[in-house]
């Protein structure tokens, strides 16, 4: 990364911003551990303390997670996914009820609101997706698959919605990683029948479409 000097004044919270910051820019991904604290000191200019109270608030904030004797992971990307995680913790049923909420609205506003840019990269997002399906990539599938989904919420043009459900990110891909492993490989839950829908420009449509796929995944994973 490299991290830059921080000055004298508020070094706590200078130190919170800039790794806050290497999180949310991806430059340290979720479940990969952060540079030890002796390197952050030196990259910091600052003294360990400092670091070690960053690396509290942090924690607190369910960004940051210290696993004694092994290290400080990335447990999310922000304060409002850090929560949503602590909230839901492993309950798939819990991020699925959240997810419909929000994504049936999204799929609603999508269909009246997205541009034709929009649509081609939501249809290449898609037929990456099956594509994925078809060769059994099961990575590449949850990450189109969540993607898609983010994208899909973008397409409403309400940035309120659009930041809720970005902060969603981990426990959205956390849940289609659940269900791709736990359903048949030739029973995935497809998605033609929304993007047909926000093609259309049929909001009525994309949202029984997003709605009914969601349902589906409830019945399965009911117990």
């Amino acid at each position: 990364m490299p991290l830059a000097t921080t000055r004298r004044a508020g070094l706590v919270d200078q130190v919170i911003d800039q790794m806050r910051g290497a999180i949310a820019a991806g430059e340290w991904p979720v479940g990969r551990r952060i540079p030890p604290e002796p390197e952050l000191v030196t990259a910091l200019g600052v003294g360990r303390n400092t670091v070690r109270e960053a690396v509290r608030a942090l924690s607190h904030a369910g960004l940051l997670e210290v696993r004694q004797g092994d290290g400080t992971f990335v447990r999310a990307t922000s304060e409002l996914s850090g929560a949503v995680r602590r909230m839901c913790g492993s309950e798939l049923r819990d991020v699925l009820q959240v997810r419909r909420t929000l994504e049936v609205e999204g799929a609603r506003l999508a269909a009246t609101n997205r541009t034709d840019d929009e649509l081609r990269r939501l249809e290449q997002l898609l037929t990456e997706r099956d594509e994925a399906l078809g060769a059994k990539d099961w990575a590449k599938l949850v990450e189109r698959d969540t993607a898609f989904h983010v994208l899909l919420v973008q397409c409403s043009h309400n940035t309120l919605l659009a930041e809720l459900y970005q902060g969603l990110t981990e426990a959205v891909r956390a849940s289609i990683t659940a269900t791709v492993e736990t359903d048949h490989d030739d029973d995935q839950v497809s998605h033609t029948g929304l993007l047909d829908a926000v093609r259309d420009r049929d909001a009525a449509r994309a949202a029984v479409e997003a709605g009914g796929f969601l349902e589906d995944l409830l019945e399965r994973h009911k117990h």
